[in-house]
């Protein structure tokens, strides 16, 4: 096993501008959360609009549509001590880091990249559940109370982002007054490519209803 970092920045650009992405691994997953991007890369180039993902596997160019843009961009990359790289300043491209976490992968195994949303009833719960992969989860609307193994509930508020290893126990549960999502990245083994990584505490709890949708934008076969 190698310890990996998943980080998520957010990227604000004003309209028109572009940047060039220093990316501290090959793998990175760009989620806009408003406006649009053209992102090129070196064979292709891919347009991304509001509430979308791209995959990039590369050093790329991005360029903000005619409004302002907000960004919010997922990088693995190897332990390297929190190197500050890739983290933009100028008058156009302003860049914050919001989480950084490690995350032990296996260098012979095949994992994916996966970014998908998740929108919960009112009221709904996630019952005690497990997954098959780390990942980052940022609130995009709503309040969600997440309690991780013998922790203490938290109240997520929309622009906070946590992490999830997969092995800790978590049970979350939403606000019962609006709606509720976040966005996540993760790091999945290839074989559950397509499918859910969720594995209930209680197997039981796998046939119940689950009042929340998925909707899934990237599943990429990545490099580590």
């Amino acid at each position: 096993m190698m310890t990996y970092r998943l980080r998520l920045c957010e990227d604000n650009i004003s309209a028109n501008a572009q940047y060039l992405t220093v990316p501290l691994g090959l793998n990175c997953i760009i989620y806009v959360v408003t406006g649009e991007l053209t992102i090129r890369g070196e064979k292709e180039e891919t347009a991304v609009k509001k509430e979308t993902a791209a995959f990039t596997g590369g050093p790329c160019k991005v360029q903000a549509g005619p409004k302002a843009s907000r960004v919010l961009r997922f990088e693995l990359f190897k332990d390297s001590g929190g190197a500050e790289a890739g983290i933009e300043s100028t008058s156009d491209v302003k860049s914050r880091i919001l989480l950084e976490s490690p995350i032990e992968l296996d260098q012979s195994a095949d994992y994916v990249m996966r970014c998908d949303r998740v929108d919960f009833e009112l009221g709904s719960e996630a019952l005690p559940h497990g997954h098959r992969g780390g990942g980052i989860r940022w609130l995009i609307a709503g309040e969600l109370m997440v309690k991780q193994g013998e922790g203490e509930y938290h109240a997520m508020q929309i622009g906070e982002a946590w992490f999830e290893d997969g092995k800790k126990p978590v049970h979350a549960i939403a606000s019962k007054n609006e709606r509720t999502a976040f966005i996540r990245v993760s790091i999945l083994p290839l074989e559950i490519k397509g499918k859910s990584s969720i594995m209930y505490v209680n197997p039981e709890d796998a046939g119940r209803s689950k009042p929340r949708t998925y909707a899934l934008y990237v599943d990429e076969l990545i490099e580590i």
